[in-house]
């Protein structure tokens, strides 16, 4: 065999190789999306969590829209003030100081205090159970118990704990996942630094209250009473705490008679933990 057999192909297919090769470079920069030269600096600012919390499919998804205007700088709640800021001076804006926020379960009836209507025994997921009746419990408030807002925490801070969900703030970031995915609308995001909160979320006339719920709020009015700073009022047979006006003094935790104005104690590092 003639060595010319085998070299003449060899470079025909190095030279339509190197043809292809350089129709594609001159494509690739031809067709090349402009990406602004801000969307990764910004993108290194976030904490990469990818929670999903910001409204975004992820933290390049969110660093995109801020960039572009679609979202604004302070958009990350896991990244907090820190990340707030820096991504600011990337985008030479001033971002006003962001507060820490946290998840909290706005309901005490655990097994041993809401009273049962049915034995569920379906699928445990808590979207599944409140399409039947509204989930096990007499309260149509209650916490349903099965969860579904533990199941999206990308965090692992929520556990439920005697029939209710519970947050761990050492671990919670404030994404707001919980808050999207409970069926009850129970969860709130509340300041971090907030000691006291309201375990209920029922709006029924107290005698009922009592029927559903050895916990629940019978709205007596008497935490707003006591109440010096106006923080604590008293809505469609419920109490509500205004945070801004809060100053943490505890009386209002000290006169409810039913208890569900809860404490929190103060550890190391500056958390609030949830005293059970």
């Amino acid at each position: 065999m003639e060595i010319s057999m085998i070299l003449i192909p060899a470079a025909i297919l190095a030279a339509l190789g190197a043809f292809f090769g350089i129709l594609l470079a001159i494509a690739s920069r031809a067709f090349a999306v402009k990406v602004d030269e801000r969307v990764p600096l910004v993108r290194d600012a976030l904490p990469g969590a990818n929670c999903g919390g910001c409204g975004y499919s992820g933290c390049d998804a969110l660093a995109a829209a801020i960039v572009e205007g679609k979202a604004p700088c302070g958009a990350c709640t896991v990244g907090g003030d820190a990340a707030a800021q820096r991504i600011g001076a990337i985008m030479g804006v001033t971002v006003e100081k962001k507060q820490r926020m946290r998840a909290q379960v706005m309901c005490s009836g655990g097994d041993a205090h809401a009273t049962k209507k049915y034995a569920y025994e379906g699928a445990q997921d808590c979207l599944a159970a409140a399409r039947l009746a509204g989930g096990d419990k007499l309260c149509p408030y209650g916490c349903i118990g099965l969860g579904s807002c533990a199941s999206v925490c990308p965090f692992d801070a929520i556990h439920v704990e005697n029939g209710v969900a519970a947050v761990d703030y050492r671990k919670c970031e404030g994404c707001g996942s919980c808050v999207a995915i409970c069926p009850k609308s129970l969860i709130r995001l509340i300041p971090y630094d907030s000691a006291h909160w309201v375990g209920c979320m029922s709006q029924e006339k107290g005698g009922t209250v009592t029927k559903q719920c050895k916990v629940g709020c019978i709205g007596c009015t008497m935490c707003q009473r006591v109440c010096e700073a106006g923080a604590v009022t008293v809505k469609n047979a419920l109490a509500e705490i205004d945070y801004t006006k809060c100053v943490n003094c505890g009386k209002c935790v000290e006169k409810c008679s039913r208890k569900i104005i809860w404490s929190a104690e103060r550890q190391e590092g500056g958390l609030f933990i949830h005293r059970l």
